[in-house]
């Protein structure tokens, strides 16, 4: 992904607190079997893809048709996806990630693409009925500009699944480990350096409603996602004690308060029709 041509400020994507807005959004090259190890092996990938099926499968169209996976990583989506006899094309801007991507998919047919968020409008511009794009704003260095450009993609009967890293909710897991000044003072992003996986752009619940506000887009629908898993005080549950938290958690998903501490806030969002209110 390419740097910014000119420098970003604190309003570009409401940063908050002391965070140093980071330069460059962040590329998974060489990380590919850490993402699949430290996320989709765990207690923590199986609650993501459980409630995301559960929230998905009511609320998406039933019939199929193009869909677009942007940042769709190892492909667990676009799978997802082309199961349910949806024709994908994948989008990923990191090789590692496509090769992983490319032994999940099988033989399913999904269309694959090696590129960033911002050249879609010129290699798959579209229009598009449906967008998937799940934990790709918060490692984007310019997050406001992302969501506007994947509603210029966006078909006008148009749907997007747009999944994001909650901030509230990593400000919350820090008081619980007890990272009490690092809460205080608003220190949540990461810095995209090395092998950590902390997002460098965290979001609100109040950045993306104002946002899709802004950008005329309206939102149907929130969910979060693992809004009790991550508090637990035991992190490696047995086989039983995870099929009830998976029940909790799509039980609760889209209750408030609940849904507003998942460590993911997951969002179905249409454009506004003629003369309709944001």
């Amino acid at each position: 992904m390419s740097v910014p041509d000119e420098p970003i400020s604190f309003d570009d994507h409401r940063r908050h607190g002391n965070d140093i807005p980071v330069g460059e959004d962040r590329v998974f090259d060489g990380l590919a079997d850490k993402f699949a190890s430290n996320l989709y092996a765990t207690a923590r990938g199986s609650i993501r893809l459980a409630v995301l099926d559960a929230v998905l499968s009511r609320e998406l169209p039933r019939d199929g048709g193009p869909a677009l996976d942007v940042g769709g990583g190892l492909g667990q989506m676009s799978v997802w996806l082309a199961e349910r006899g949806y024709r994908v094309t994948l989008a990923e801007p990191s090789a590692d990630m496509l090769a992983g991507a490319q032994a999940n998919i099988g033989d399913l047919p999904i269309q694959v693409l090696q590129t960033s968020l911002q050249r879609l409008p010129e290699l798959a511009p579209g229009p598009w009925p449906l967008i998937v794009c799940h934990a790709v704003l918060e490692w984007l260095a310019r997050p406001r500009e992302a969501l506007s450009t994947l509603k210029g993609l966006l078909a006008p009967q148009g749907r997007l699944s747009l999944m994001v890293f909650n901030r509230d909710a990593l400000r919350f897991s820090n008081v619980v480990k007890g990272n009490l000044d690092k809460a205080l003072e608003d220190r949540l992003s990461g810095t995209g350096r090395r092998q950590r996986l902390t997002p460098i752009s965290p979001l609100t619940h109040v950045d993306i409603e104002s946002w899709c506000q802004q950008e005329g887009l309206v939102i149907e629908s929130v969910a979060g996602v693992r809004i009790f898993h991550d508090y637990l005080r035991e992190r490696s549950p047995s086989a039983a004690q995870l099929e009830t938290i998976i029940e909790l958690e799509k039980r609760y998903c889209q209750t408030d308060p609940h849904w507003r501490l998942g460590r993911y806030l997951h969002y179905l969002i249409r454009p506004a029709d003629k003369g309709e209110s944001p």
